[in-house]
């Protein structure tokens, strides 16, 4: 890809946008701020442009398999109906919500929904990996400090998981079938050196069509492209040092949509990225994948 060109589908910012999700059903997207405490949603379509307020600050959402989304929030999981906008009470949240909150995650193939959290210290790796099936909360074992970059093989034997504050993303053997994560390997590796050519930290990610891990670079304002192998294929510079997560959508799956972030960063980065907080989009040579649905039952 020679030229892309990068445009914000609203010019709203967020303080922290994070987690899009497209919907096919609704040529729609979903995505979350978190400071904001909100739910944002957008449609390609028409333009329109909704936003519900939270109680407590999102970390990720999901499709579920009947039309509603599945919130996973520092108080805990709900269900929100979009068609109605009532939100379910949470269900208390597996950890400490005084040092803990969910954070990035993704449905399997299975509908299991797999989410990372976040300790807000930053000192420790204790942040556990979950796994949510059918209502059951499951601690994989996995830990972080900042957990980010679920995302699944084509083939479903692979899970894709990182830690944002290492500046590390691992690949996991998976077993779908019983929702297991084995054995891992480290995947990429970035320079944790902020001094001299710094190239951003892992956040989230998304797997594309040929199986190739797409990640958003926070404070390295640009997006890689990941062989399976660990090959970098390609790098797409975004005019936002921050892009938090992406997403594929549009009709063919070839739009993709990045989420990034304004809230705390200096005013002089923000002067020299003014689309900074705003959700990009851009056109890709390669299909993403259909976002898989939690199945609630």
């Amino acid at each position: 890809m020679s030229h892309v060109q990068i445009k914000s589908i609203l010019p709203q910012p967020m303080k922290l946008g994070e987690c899009p999700v497209w919907d096919s059903s609704e040529a729609a997207l979903y995505w979350i701020d978190i400071p904001g405490t909100a739910l944002h949603r957008w449609s390609e379509r028409s333009g329109m442009h909704k936003t519900w307020p939270l109680p407590s600050e999102p970390g990720c959402i999901a499709l579920c398999n009947d039309g509603t989304l599945m919130i996973a929030m520092r108080g805990g999981l709900a269900c929100f109906d979009p068609a109605t906008g009532s939100l379910e009470a949470p269900a208390d949240a597996p950890y400490d919500t005084a040092t803990m909150r969910f954070n990035d995650g993704r449905c399997d193939a299975s509908g299991r929904l797999w989410v990372g959290t976040l300790y807000d210290p930053r000192d420790q790796v204790i942040a556990p990996l979950f796994c949510i099936e059918k209502g059951n909360v499951r601690d994989t074992g996995k830990r972080a400090t900042v957990s980010n970059g679920v995302a699944f093989s084509p083939d479903s034997k692979v899970l894709y998981h990182s830690d944002t504050t290492s500046h590390r993303i691992f690949a996991y053997e998976f077993d779908i079938r019983n929702g297991v994560v084995g054995d891992g390997r480290l995947f990429q590796q970035f320079s944790t050196d902020k001094t001299a050519n710094y190239g951003g930290r892992p956040d989230g990610a998304a797997v594309d069509s040929e199986g190739a891990y797409w990640c958003a670079m926070f404070e390295g304002g640009r997006i890689l492209r990941f062989s399976a192998a660990g090959e970098l294929l390609q790098e797409i510079p975004v005019p936002a040092r921050c892009p938090t997560m992406i997403a594929f959508g549009s009709d063919d799956l070839k739009t993709l949509y990045i989420t990034t972030a304004s809230h705390n960063r200096p005013p002089e980065e923000l002067a020299r990225y003014p689309l900074s907080g705003q959700v990009l989009s851009l056109r890709v040579d390669v299909a993403g994948l259909p976002e898989h649905r939690y199945q609630k039952t």
